[in-house]
């Protein structure tokens, strides 16, 4: 007879509430509610664009390879025909060699390392991209512009659709790329141009276009021939599309209706359904990637270097789950380290509780000399080596003691330049960053302090309290959110260089007395108020998106961790909290078996 452990490997484990260590698939009892339990990969419902960074030089009808995190653009418009390309690494565009020959409208197909160009305006040429330069091949049989291409890399690809200036009307030729020459193969039903394409060399996409007029007709390929299927919703042309790997789930995005529009829509393999729009409006923009991860580029809006990152439905996502409780609720706490080796530490006035974090549950340390609230931490510290400072304590509107903890106790050390409360942290134990915060007005004072003492450098440039901050050392912060003089809470963020704060691209919530975890480049930002939310968001170095919410909506809490694994400590609701939530980015939650 098959059991569970046979086919499984594990036997049915017993837990007090949820298994630690679970993994994707495992099932357990849960004694505390006497039911069962598994791990469930958790995904997105809807998809979403966040904003990336801009290429180097706007252009559009430009050529795309490759996924979200590893990409390239060649060619394009810009008041002139262009050669050049850009590589994307999931942050930003480098430039890398040029074409050998500048146009626009080509076919392109492939990855980051092994990508096609092949025909558009001007010429039949085709060239080939190595991960380094390109190389110029055998040229197609027919030349024609704004042309459709796909395919998983050089060697194996298909183009088909655009129009010759030399020939009236659009064409339907399709052609095949077997690495070495081009062979004609069946043409599409509807002959147009400035269409988009997904999917691969045996199993494609011809989407939307203009035949004239612009056409929502979207054809299937099977590898021999063209069958029609379901028309886009939105008729268009010069659409991104991107599907690396099949003609059953794609996406298609943006184009001229006109006007040019935002408009996205994903494909299941039968149907066409409108998901979330693109930041900006556009069209002949490039289209790269899967359909739950695509990256739009380029285009006209009038000429654009815009990007955008897409996260679409089915993708993995994070999510918050219930780790154990504070021995202590309190708010206005400050945290460091890691979600399984983590320290939380203030938080009230009468007491200076800290407690360390293995994973699983808190243990109660030595408290802090200066018993306080509303405090900085160096949020990139460790469990044997972390800074406390500033505060409010004894009803005191603020104060400059700053103690360091050593895995045992707490121990004095000099004072910041200006006392105050309300204060963001970063950094480490020898090189952590003093953030803005409140004396009896709004300050915007940044201090460094480099293991002996603290150093007044340069202002937040929108001066502020109870923000987020999180930071790996002296030289490199990110600060968002908080509160000024101005009724209502801030989106503001900004970066730290070391030397001065630049502006950054806002919150999509307002909010206070919120916490962070990660770096300038990679963090997360989670509750705060008013009112008390559980909204978090995920920072990628230029634009945040929401993402998974707490479970308990709060304010004044504390975080610690990366943005793969994080810890939202303590805080407020209506009462004070000592509820622990742990945040991973992998794609598993958990689900509980009905048995009735």
């Amino acid at each position: 007879m098959s059991t569970y452990k046979k086919e499984v490997g594990t036997a049915v484990q017993n837990a007090a509430g949820n298994l630690s260590g679970a993994v994707e698939g495992q099932l357990w009892y849960d004694s505390t509610n006497k039911d069962f339990k598994y791990q469930y990969p958790n995904v997105t419902s809807a998809g979403s664009w966040r904003t990336g960074n801009n290429m180097n030089t706007a252009r559009f009808k430009l050529g795309g390879a490759g996924i979200q995190t590893a990409a390239l653009v060649f060619g394009g418009y810009l008041t002139t025909y262009q050669a050049i390309t850009e590589s994307y690494d999931g942050t930003s565009w480098t430039e890398v060699n040029d074409l050998n020959t500048a146009r626009l409208g080509m076919a392109s197909a492939g990855t980051q390392t092994s990508a096609l160009a092949a025909t558009g305006d001007p010429g039949t040429v085709v060239e080939l991209w190595n991960g380094t330069s390109w190389t110029e091949t055998t040229d197609v049989n027919a030349a024609r512009e704004q042309i459709a291409g796909v395919g998983v890399d050089n060697t194996a690809a298909l183009i088909f659709g655009g129009f010759a200036p030399s020939v009236p009307g659009p064409t339907g030729a399709t052609e095949s790329w077997d690495g070495v020459s081009w062979t004609e193969v069946n043409d599409m039903n509807t002959g147009r141009y400035a269409l988009s394409g997904a999917g691969t060399k045996t199993a494609a996409l011809a989407i939307g276009g203009a035949t004239p007029p612009r056409t929502g007709q979207v054809e299937s390929w099977n590898g021999t021939s063209w069958t029609e299927t379901t028309d886009l919703n939105t008729t268009r042309r010069g659409t991104g599309a991107s599907s690396y790997s099949s003609n059953t789930l794609a996406l298609a995005f943006g184009g001229d209706t006109p006007p040019d529009t935002a408009v996205t829509e994903s494909w299941n393999g039968s149907t066409w359904t409108e998901v979330a729009d693109l930041s900006v409006a556009r069209s002949a923009l490039a289209g790269m990637g899967t359909y739950t991860a695509s990256l739009a580029a380029g285009g006209e809006t009038p000429t654009s270097a815009a990007t955008e990152e897409w996260t679409g439905a089915g993708a993995p996502v994070g999510a918050w789950s219930t780790g154990g409780s504070l021995n202590n609720a309190r708010k206005n706490l400050a945290g460091s380290g890691t979600q399984t080796a983590g320290l939380a530490f203030g938080g009230d006035e009468s007491t200076g509780y800290t407690e360390s974090y293995d994973g699983t549950s808190w243990t109660e340390l030595a408290d802090l000399n200066r018993p306080r609230q509303l405090l900085g931490g160096s949020t990139s510290g460790t469990t044997t080596a972390s800074l406390a400072f500033a505060g409010l304590y004894g009803g005191a509107p603020s104060n400059a003691e700053t103690e360091e903890w050593n895995g045992t106790s707490w121990t004095e050390v000099a004072d910041l330049n200006t006392a105050r409360a309300r204060i963001g942290g970063a950094g480490t134990k020898t090189s952590a960053l003093a953030i803005g915060g409140y004396t009896t007005v709004t300050v915007g004072n940044t201090e460094s302090w480099n293991g002996t003492s603290w150093t007044e450098t340069g202002d937040l440039n929108t001066p502020r309290y109870s923000m987020g901050a999180v930071g790996v050392d002296n030289t490199s912060a990110l600060a968002f959110g908080g509160k000024d003089a101005d009724p209502g809470a801030k989106t503001a963020v900004e970066k730290w260089n070391g030397t001065s704060w630049s502006d950054a691209t806002a919150l999509n919530t307002a909010r206070q007395q919120l916490a962070g975890a990660g770096t300038q480049t990679l963090a997360l930002a989670f509750g705060g108020g008013p009112p008390n939310t559980a909204i978090t968001e995920d920072w990628n170095g230029s634009a945040w998106v929401e993402v998974a919410d707490l479970n308990t909506a709060r304010a004044s809490l504390g975080g610690l961790g990366t943005i793969s694994s994080a810890l939202a400590i303590g805080g407020e609701t209506t009462t004070l909290v000592a509820a622990t939530e742990e945040w991973s980015s992998s794609s598993n939650v958990t689900k509980t078996i009905s048995t009735d």
